[in-house]
């Protein structure tokens, strides 16, 4: 799009704010645009392309091996770590992790790095922020709550530093920032949604691309997008997987019932991020 453009977002903004939007303009299935902006700049990069015959070879690969190992809803509760109940208890535990699931770098090799001791065992990465709000579950502390998010005097720093108090001498990273995350959705969940998230889902209307949709335009933190070549690009990628472990979760059922969980793709590594948001990382 050029400068001389207009932004049809913009334009749909502007007709939907003059009650112009047509009722099949409402009625339009919703769209992540994850997609679109993918191969907008595929199409549009120039220091970097893809090989096409490897990338369907990459995907030959996947499906194989899902293929072989049974892969279905069900594997997801399998891990030990996972909720196994399925009410709205273990959505406001999957919404926590999906809010934390960032950032686990660090310099220190497998036996320094941050590590959280739970039942017996040491778990590092995603695991440790997994084993981490269980443990804190377990020890009658609310993290799943967002009334105690918002309550600094409950959810202090040293209670949270409690949550998250490592096995080893590195301390989790980023724990401020993870501290705000959770403090904001709070207030979001507070002024929006009643302080439940089970609203979130509610008023997504049973499509997985409607509730990504809500949870970048209302949550900062899941908001990831850049813009390329003067163009909006979306990643969404902890919106997708907040709403992927939802549907796997209740194995597409209940709250997990999407009518267009096909929609969803599939989720940048943290590998790739420090390459796409070096000002993050």
């Amino acid at each position: 799009m050029s400068d001389d453009e207009a932004d049809p977002e913009l334009l749909a903004l502007l007709r939907q704010s003059l009650g112009l939007d047509s009722a099949s303009q409402r009625d339009t299935p919703a769209n992540t645009k994850v997609l679109e902006g993918a191969r907008y700049v595929c199409d549009n990069s120039i220091d970097v392309a893809l090989d096409s015959q490897s990338t369907r070879a990459a995907a030959d690969s996947i499906w194989a091996s899902m293929c072989h190992k049974e892969y279905s809803t069900k594997t997801w509760s399998t891990h030990e770590l996972h909720p196994k109940a399925k009410n709205e208890d273990t959505v406001n535990l999957i919404f926590t992790i999906d809010l934390l699931n960032f950032s686990f770098w660090s310099e220190n090799g497998p036996d320094q790095r941050f590590a959280v001791s739970y039942k017996g065992k040491f778990w590092t990465g995603y695991w440790s922020l997994v084993a981490a709000l269980q443990r804190a579950l377990d020890e009658g502390i609310p993290i799943t709550s967002s009334d105690f998010w918002q309550n600094e005097d409950d959810c202090s720093k040293d209670v949270m530093k409690q949550v998250f108090r490592s096995a080893t001498k590195e301390e989790i990273p980023l724990f401020d920032e993870r501290l705000a995350c959770l403090r904001e959705a709070g207030r979001i969940l507070y002024e929006r949604f009643n302080c439940r998230f089970l609203n979130c889902i509610n008023e997504a209307g049973g499509s997985a691309a409607a509730l990504v949709n809500l949870l970048a335009e209302n949550f900062p933190c899941f908001n990831d997008e850049q813009r390329f070549e003067g163009k909006r690009v979306r990643f969404y990628k902890r919106a997708q997987i907040l709403v992927a472990d939802i549907w796997a979760c209740f194995e597409g059922e209940g709250y997990g019932r999407f009518h267009d969980i096909n929609g969803i793709t599939m989720f940048a590594g943290m590998d790739l991020d420090p390459a796409v948001f070096p000002s993050i990382t």
